[in-house]
């Protein structure tokens, strides 16, 4: 008699959590539907601060020209003075290789998002075969574009970054050969492009990595 009252308690547990308000919080479309929402939304964020993380660099390296072009110049600067600014061009190439630690940390955190939305995709094209949903989503697991993806707004960002880092690397060097008293034009034409290949291949391998 107690094992039929434990299966009737049993059933009846079961019965009032079918019908209770919190049993929709189970049903898997919409576990599945809220993190859809939530993996889209990280992946709109990404997009969102790899933009604002740019900005923020181009707009600190405009301030620094700014201010450099607004110097008015002694007619024989020091050595402080030239010392000074290739400090100051040095840092500016620090913070952008820094940004491209960033960018390529996003790239990563955006490539991330896209895989787990297709997954999410692939598991409803695997459990619901009456339904032709693999001719609905354009976008899927094989259609996901590789990481480092050259032809992407993401490379053209890390590029822009990259030739200002360069270039500032290059003026820097030729400030610190002219402080060092011998002023040599071809040092920084040969250290930006130097530093520019030195940039990309951190970043690649940085992305890789992430």
């Amino acid at each position: 008699m107690s094992k039929h009252k434990s299966k009737e308690d049993t059933l009846d547990i079961a019965s009032e959590l079918a019908g209770s308000p919190d049993a929709d919080t189970l049903n898997i479309d919409t576990i599945l539907s809220t993190e859809f929402n939530y993996i889209a939304q990280t992946a709109f964020q990404a997009n969102e601060d790899r933009a604002r993380v740019t900005s923020f660099y181009l707009v600190t390296v405009g301030t620094f020209l700014a201010a450099i072009l607004s110097t008015q110049f002694i007619t024989a600067p020091n050595v402080l003075i030239l010392g000074g600014f290739s400090l100051l061009f040095l840092i500016i190439s620090i913070m952008g290789l820094l940004t491209l630690f960033q960018l390529a940390r996003l790239r990563s955190a955006w490539y991330e998002s896209i895989l787990a939305l297709n997954q999410i995709k692939d598991f409803y094209i695997n459990h619901i075969p009456n339904y032709p949903l693999s001719q609905a989503f354009r976008w899927a697991t094989h259609s996901t574009p590789p990481k480092a993806k050259l032809n992407s707004i993401s490379f053209l960002l890390v590029l822009e970054v990259t030739l200002l880092g360069a270039l500032s690397f290059g003026i820097g060097t030729i400030f610190l050969t002219s402080a060092l008293g011998n002023l040599t034009v071809w040092s920084g034409l040969i250290a930006g492009p130097l530093f520019l290949v030195f940039q990309l291949f951190v970043y690649f391998r940085y992305l890789k990595n992430a």
